[in-house]
């Protein structure tokens, strides 16, 4: 039996979580930061092995906003208290970086997908949290988490891509935007790679715009496939430093041509 420790943290002390909660087996509690009433969050380089750096809070606006621009996200189960982690490595997309393989690329050029931006915003945090629960047996997008998006988006901070096939929606994603740097949050698809072309989307538009990263959080053979690859913590936190002096793009998004030609052309074979 390993001895837990305590780490005290402004006025809102610790708190012991099962190893077990994040899927990491072990016989023991692991202490993470308690979170006070403020709005404040430990330095990220204190979180734990595995990411996760405190417990409690709330998902308020202004909340979540300090913790995205310190790059710390909520992360957790129905049932379970708010969780907060700040991984190392992070799983990262500079825009450029992106590639479209040859199957990819033959999706797009039958021209049976259209994407969008900020059309259907509700419509595809729904679907992605309905997605997670019949794969999963539960959602990380409870109802809670998906109101304070919903509330980040109607502020601003908070955009999505539509992917439709015939007029239906096929696929989307959604995240959250400060500065130059976009951080995923969740993504699904109804129709085989709709949700690759939506990223794809993404990417090329925001090129456009000179953003600077997409924080893609944890690693996943799909996202990696696209081009995302890890980065040491230290050095995502210092290229969202500089990502968070440029001015917040908070107006409604809007693809600005037909990107389905523009992502074919800037992408790689």
């Amino acid at each position: 039996m390993n001895c837990p420790y305590i780490i005290p943290f402004s006025k809102g002390g610790y708190f012991f979580v099962p190893l077990w909660k994040r899927g990491v087996r072990g016989d023991f509690l692991m202490p993470v930061f308690k979170l006070p009433d403020e709005h404040i969050f430990p330095p990220p380089d204190l979180a734990e092995d595995n990411g996760l750096l405190a417990v409690g809070g709330d998902l308020s606006e202004s909340r979540l906003l300090v913790a995205y621009s310190m790059g710390i996200f909520p992360w957790y189960s129905e049932g379970d208290p708010i969780l907060w982690w700040s991984p190392d490595p992070r799983l990262v997309l500079f825009p450029k970086e992106l590639k479209i393989s040859r199957s990819l690329r033959q999706t797009i050029k039958k021209g049976v997908f259209r994407a969008t931006m900020d059309t259907a915003f509700e419509e595809v945090i729904t679907n992605c949290a309905a997605i997670h629960r019949k794969d999963d047996g539960g959602t990380w997008i409870t109802d809670e988490m998906a109101d304070a998006y919903i509330r980040l988006h109607h502020s601003g901070f908070a955009h999505s891509v539509e992917v439709r096939a015939e007029g239906e929606l096929a696929g989307g994603l959604y995240g959250i935007s400060l500065g130059s740097a976009f951080f995923g949050e969740s993504m699904f698809t109804r129709k085989s790679n709709a949700s690759k072309v939506a990223f794809a989307a993404l990417v090329q538009q925001l090129v456009k715009w000179k953003f600077s990263l997409i924080d893609c959080q944890i690693t996943t053979p799909h996202l990696s496939g696209l081009g995302a690859r890890e980065i040491p913590r230290s050095n995502f936190l210092e290229i969202l430093k500089s990502a968070l002096q440029h001015p917040a793009k908070k107006e409604k998004w809007k693809i600005e041509d037909n990107c389905n030609i523009s992502f074919i052309q800037a992408g790689k074979p």
